[in-house]
């Protein structure tokens, strides 16, 4: 299984390398043979720039664009600028195939200076991927400045790599908050039979 991280982060060190490092670690924990891929598009910009002018992606942009279509599931974290995504960030998506995510588990992510700015991922982020056909985890993770070290930010990604993690392997009913080992070890759940309603109906009225 291929777990694909996309970072748009332009410094080294980088906080937004920093969420996304941390959000591919809690998903690895809970999903069993993980391959995990870091496409750091801030190495890609001058080959999507000439994409756009040429309509062909350079060697390094090929392998980035094939390795996203042929994930399993993708965690993508942008810096806010302008109240928004980067347009490198953008740019990325924009080059991409559009079939490329449709039915894909994708987590969305994002870091900033101020947490006024968290409000990215509703009304930019989540838009834009619903719009590529992907399924997007219900929980998002925004880190402002203030948020690391602080109370919060820990339990989100927990809560975020439990939901992808959940998505990816097809176990709708896994306990999400739970890491690999804990989730093996938990409760056997006990076999039932589906009983249709008629019958149920039936049994109901010959029972009176």
């Amino acid at each position: 299984m291929k777990l694909v991280v996309v970072s748009a982060g332009l410094s080294v060190p980088s906080s937004t390398r920093l969420l996304a490092d941390r959000l591919a670690t809690a998903v690895d924990q809970r999903t069993p043979s993980l391959d995990i891929e870091v496409v750091e598009l801030r190495d890609l910009a001058v080959e999507i720039a000439q994409n756009f002018t040429s309509g062909f992606p350079g060697r390094e942009l090929a392998a980035a664009l094939d390795a996203v279509s042929a994930a399993d599931g993708l965690i993508v974290v942008t810096p806010v600028f302008t109240a928004s995504y980067s347009g490198l960030f953008k740019s990325f998506f924009d080059v991409l195939d559009k079939e490329a995510l449709a039915g894909k588990p994708v987590l969305i992510a994002a870091t900033g200076g101020t947490g006024r700015h968290s409000l990215v991922l509703e009304h930019a982020l989540r838009p834009l991927f619903a719009y590529l056909r992907a399924v997007i985890v219900p929980t998002a993770v925004y880190a402002a400045s203030e948020d690391w070290g602080a109370q919060g930010l820990s339990e989100r990604i927990e809560r975020a790599a439990g939901e992808l993690s959940a998505l990816m392997t097809g176990l709708s009913g896994a306990r999400p908050g739970l890491p690999r080992q804990e989730r093996a070890e938990s409760v056997e759940v006990a076999e039932f039979t589906v009983v249709p309603f008629e019958d149920q109906l039936a049994a109901l009225r010959s029972a009176g």
